[in-house]
């Protein structure tokens, strides 16, 4: 994770606007939304993927409803770090949204994130239907909610230096 690529974004994104988080499978598109104070991640909907237009259409809708600043993108690595095949698709889906919308957007290290909120959902013994409902939107703001705490501890430690 990169954290001056977050310092940049948190920087170049409306201050007092929402963001998005986004989780991107092959599937479905997990979204989350953020409060206007960027302190906490709400699951927001979860967009059946058709085709890439109209999936881009429909969060771009829900950029300009939600009057958003900024996409906080989950970026699937590999458990060691590396870039594969899905990261590249990740990053050409973000490539072509650009010209559709056209606001600040970060990638966030989504390791894991789906299987954190799939043993929290077997934990509270939902369904396996009810999980297949949850499991991208409560991944997005997982995913979302992470870069929040980042921003904000990045935040703080620039406002509080230390001291010699």
């Amino acid at each position: 994770m990169n954290f001056d690529e977050i310092r940049t974004f948190a920087a170049a994104s409306r201050g007092g606007a929402r963001l998005i988080g986004v989780d991107l499978g092959t599937k479905t598109i997990g979204l989350a939304l953020s409060d206007l104070g960027r302190q906490i991640a709400t699951p927001l909907e979860t967009i059946r993927r058709v085709k890439f237009t109209p999936d881009a259409q429909r969060l771009a809708a829900l950029c300009r409803q939600h009057a958003v600043g900024g996409l906080v993108i989950g970026l699937p690595l590999n458990m060691d770090g590396s870039e594969g095949p899905r990261v590249q698709s990740t990053r050409a889906f973000v490539r072509n949204l650009k010209p559709i919308i056209d606001i600040p957007h970060v990638f966030f290290d989504e390791r894991l994130s789906t299987a954190v909120v799939t043993r929290a959902l077997i934990e509270a013994d939902a369904s396996r239907a009810r999980r297949g409902q949850l499991v991208d939107k409560l991944a997005a703001a997982y995913i979302l909610q992470g870069c929040l705490d980042v921003m904000r501890n990045l935040a703080d430690s620039d406002a509080d230096p230390v001291s010699d």
